[in-house]
């Protein structure tokens, strides 16, 4: 299987149960971090049916709500200024950045080694790196959808995720919500925050 982040939201009947659900979490996580939504995507998550509690629901919420006068042009220019910008970044979207303070460093070669042993492999269409966040969302949602009875195994999730996401996704989402520049994707990096910190819970009491 090759990696490429997707900016398709696809909506399903709420029956297909909190595993379908958390994989189509982590599919729209990877299309907003991957690249500047269209306004139909736009549109699409502002009309979301809301449901549920607490401060994940709470954070959907608030995205929805960025969304519904969120216009795809303003968006394409705050994502360009955030995370491509002339030169360096102002914010960075890379596991290596976070865990050695370069880019292109070791996390990225064991990251590599683990995406190996899963049998995946960069797209030669996609021009991030591996460790790139939309990159490791992606490589989430195909574990929890994998037909592999061991890739989508909870151990081989909790291994993935608390070894390439757990240590430094949380940090960068902050570093974006606290941003001068941020507003719609201070909403994106909320969710995935709390997100996160919902699936740290649910490995650590797997």
């Amino acid at each position: 299987m090759t990696l490429a982040s997707t900016h398709t939201l696809k909506f399903e009947a709420p029956d297909r149960g909190e595993e379908a659900a958390r994989a189509d979490l982590y599919r729209l996580l990877a299309g907003l971090f991957y690249g500047p939504p269209a306004q139909d995507l736009l549109d699409a998550i502002a009309h979301a049916p809301a449901a549920g509690n607490g401060v994940l629901q709470q954070a959907w919420n608030d995205l929805a709500e960025a969304c519904e006068d969120a216009d795809a042009q303003k968006v394409r220019d705050e994502y360009e200024s955030l995370f491509i910008g002339v030169g360096k970044p102002e914010i960075m979207l890379y596991a290596s950045y976070y865990l050695s303070g370069f880019l292109m460093e070791k996390p990225l070669a064991a990251l590599r080694d683990d995406l190996v042993a899963l049998s995946l492999q960069r797209s030669e269409s996609m021009p991030e790196s591996e460790d790139h966040i939309a990159a490791l969302c992606e490589v989430m949602r195909y574990l929890i959808e994998s037909d592999d009875a061991v890739h989508n195994g909870l151990a081989t999730q909790k291994q993935f995720f608390s070894t390439h996401l757990q240590p430094w996704a949380g940090e960068m989402c902050d570093v974006i919500m606290h941003h001068p520049q941020a507003v719609f994707y201070a909403e994106v990096a909320r969710l995935a925050k709390e997100f996160l910190e919902v699936e740290t819970q649910a490995f650590d009491m797997a």
